[in-house]
Order: C-alpha cells, then sequence, then structure tokens
C-alpha cells in the first residue's frame, strides 16, 4: 500500500483538493497522510482545519509556518519555514508519494522538501498561465515534479513542451470541479446566517453578487488603491439594492493592504446590503457561485468552477492574465467606472454556457488511480535530451 502525504495549507487550496483526499482515502491500494498548515490553521483566514476535522479527516502533522506582516520579505520566510518544518514531517511520515496542489509559496515549500528528500512529487494544475509571483512559482515546482496532473489540454502541452516526459503526465482535469459536479447547487436558506462575519444581513431569496480579490505579490505597494476602485464600484451597486458577499483575501504578501481598503471603508461608509466573511466549507462556496448573478474579483474560482457554472465573472487587473479561461469572463483594469460598467454588464447577460475547459468532475478518482498504479523515480531527465550524448 502507498503512502501519499498531501499538504493542505489554505482554504482555495482545500477546496481544490478536497476530493482527491477523499478518493486516495478510500482507495484500497493508497494510504492518505495529511499535513495542514500555513493560513488553513489561523482564525482570520478562517481556520479552515476546523472544516476539514468536520469533513471527517485527521491531520497527521500540522505546520505553523506564516512569518507575520504580509510583505515580501516575510512571504520569503514563511517559504523557507515550511521547508525546514515539512522536512521534519516528510522524515516522520515517511511518505512514498507527497502530493502538492497548484502554484503558492507553501506549494513550493513543499516541492523543494520533497524534492530533496528523494521523494517522489506529484503536482496538480502545472502547465497553466497566470500574472503575479505565481506564474514563475509554478513552473518552477513543475521542474521538481515527478507526476503531472493539468487540468486542461494546453496546460498538459506546455508540461510536455517544459521537457516533461510525455507518460509522467496525465489530464485529470482540475479537483475542484469535482465538487461543483458532485453536490445539490441549491441555497441553503440559512447560508448567511451560519458564517456568521460581519456586515448588513443577507437573504438568499434575494439577488446578490460574490466579490473575492487577492493581493497580487509583484504590484506589492499597489493593493489599497487597487482595492478602493472595487469598492467604489461594487458600493454604488449596493447602494441601488444588489446584496453583496465579501470575502476576505488570502495570506499573500500585501494582504494587509486590501484588508486596510476593506476595514477603512467599513469605518466610513454605510454598508447596507453587504457582508463581509472569512470563508465558507467549499460546498457552500460553489453553491454560493452557482446562485450569483456575477463574481468579481481576481480570484481563479470565476475562471474555474465559475466556467463550468457558466457564472458570469468581472476578472479585475493581472493576477490571472493569461490564464485560460470560458465565455462567461469579461476582463476590466483597475478602474472603478470600468468595474462597475462589466458588472453592470455581466448582470444582465446572466448565465453562461457550462464549460468543460477545466474538467468534467472525474479528476479525484483519475489522480488516486493514478497514484496508485504509476512508476516512481525520483531521477529527473529533460525528455528532449539527446540520451546517446547524455
Amino acid at each position: 500500500m502507498r503512502k501519499v502525504c498531501i499538504v493542505v495549507h489554505s482554504r482555495a487550496n482545500y477546496g481544490r483538493i478536497k476530493t482527491v483526499l477523499r478518493a486516495v482515502q478510500d482507495h484500497p491500494d493508497l494510504e492518505l497522510q495529511l499535513i495542514v498548515g500555513s493560513s488553513a490553521l489561523l482564525h482570520r483566514f478562517g481556520k479552515v482545519i476546523s472544516q476539514i476535522e468536520k469533513d471527517g479527516f485527521e491531520a497527521a502533522a500540522v505546520v505553523h509556518s506564516v512569518v507575520e506582516g504580509e510583505i515580501p520579505i516575510t512571504m520569503a520566510k514563511s517559504t523557507g519555514l515550511a521547508i525546514i518544518e515539512l522536512a521534519t514531517h516528510f522524515g516522520n511520515l515517511q511518505p512514498d508519494i507527497v502530493l502538492t496542489v497548484a502554484d503558492r509559496h507553501e506549494t513550493l515549500s513543499t516541492a523543494v522538501a520533497a524534492s530533496y528528500m528523494n521523494i517522489p512529487l506529484a503536482h496538480t494544475q502545472g502547465g497553466e498561465v497566470t500574472g503575479s509571483i505565481d506564474e514563475s512559482v509554478r513552473h518552477a515546482i513543475t521542474k521538481m515534479a515527478h507526476i503531472h496532473f493539468p487540468a486542461t489540454e494546453r496546460a498538459r502541452d506546455y508540461v510536455i513542451r517544459m521537457g516533461e516526459p510525455a507518460e509522467t503526465v496525465h489530464l485529470t482535469g482540475c479537483p475542484a470541479i469535482d465538487i461543483v459536479a458532485e453536490n445539490d447547487l441549491a441555497l441553503p436558506e440559512d447560508i448567511f446566517e451560519r458564517y456568521k462575519g460581519v456586515g448588513d444581513d443577507l437573504s438568499p431569496g434575494k439577488d446578490y453578487i460574490i466579490v473575492l480579490q487577492h493581493p497580487v505579490t509583484t504590484e506589492f505597494g499597489s493593493g489599497f488603491a487597487q482595492i478602493n476602485a472595487t469598492l467604489e464600484a461594487v458600493y454604488k451597486r449596493a447602494k441601488a439594492g444588489m446584496q453583496v458577499v465579501w470575502l476576505w483575501p488570502n495570506v499573500d504578501a500585501g494582504s494587509d493592504h486590501i484588508a486596510k481598503g476593506i476595514r477603512v471603508f467599513r469605518e466610513n461608509n454605510d454598508t447596507s446590503n453587504m457582508h463581509f466573511y472569512m470563508n465558507f466549507s467549499a460546498e457552500d462556496y460553489v453553491r454560493l457561485l452557482a446562485n450569483a448573478r456575477c463574481i468579481v474579483g481576481n480570484s481563479s474560482s470565476g475562471l474555474r468552477e465559475g466556467a463550468f457554472l457558466g457564472a458570469p465573472c468581472v476578472n479585475i487587473g493581472t493576477r490571472q492574465a493569461g490564464r485560460e479561461r470560458a465565455a462567461n469572463v469579461m476582463d476590466v483594469a483597475n478602474d472603478a467606472e470600468a468595474i462597475g460598467a462589466a458588472i453592470d454588464h455581466q448582470i444582465a447577460h446572466g448565465r453562461y454556457p457550462k464549460s468543460t475547459l477545466v474538467g468534467d468532475g472525474t479528476a479525484g478518482r483519475q489522480i488516486a488511480d493514478v497514484l496508485a498504479t504509476c512508476s516512481l523515480s525520483v531521477q529527473k531527465r529533460i525528455s528532449y535530451v539527446d540520451e546517446d550524448n547524455a
């Protein structure tokens, strides 16, 4: 039986790997080892570990690695600290495979620790193109990984063109789509009360938009102005009667600037029709998205889950620059007038056709089956090297 260690480090990360956790846990030839760390342990980012435990998963270890500050230097230090802590836990757990997700600094820590310890590394969502530091991190992890699970045909092609052997690259789609495909998408009547937060009372029976905007690490210092542009645009729609479900940003460098903008706004404006939340479960988040008039911000969920649901998306700025998108996405700059016009357009347009661009809802099972049966090796060689001259 192969021991598969999966590291969960944030709310988005958990939503994008939950079905893989379940599939590995249920697979007769696999043993799940779960490590939970970084912002998934912190109350101000929703303390996702509570939801993980509620869902029936037990952490084999936890990693406290977030250096406070949310600036570039603390992001770099958090990456280094996580490498140190993860190396200790990998040494204790002795996994046969480590699986890491996407493109965050915690993902890089996982990849570095596993690679240097000669543990085969599996990676989801490689080969994609975006803005921010995530672009560099993602491709660096691809070059350290031994088993690849890209979400799209283009991403699979890019991973192979980066020199990864085709037999190690398995097109599975994104596991986040599994949750959308498998669950009842009806909106629970108590959803807005259950998750607390702060702001005006919202009604699930009335129209609402979702706002989720993260810092752009390569534009550090611009977050306060960027979130103010979004706040200005959204506030006008709230004053006109549109309900707003606003989610807190992630832990990346610049998060404090985004959070400061939101707090200053709340102190100085009437927040009628607006409510601010730290976190939703993965299932309730897709229910929110499935029933929203529009999602606004720069989260990849608008381009991934949103595509499968046909949810209108206003994508702001450069964080998702270059990422594949379906017809549901409208791109705008960090400008209040442009954001507002795009929101109005998307609300008026309504739902878009369902797209399976990033998966059909079967990724978790596919990934578990590959992990149970694939050949394992820690020796890497770029695929187009002439073996006779190597």
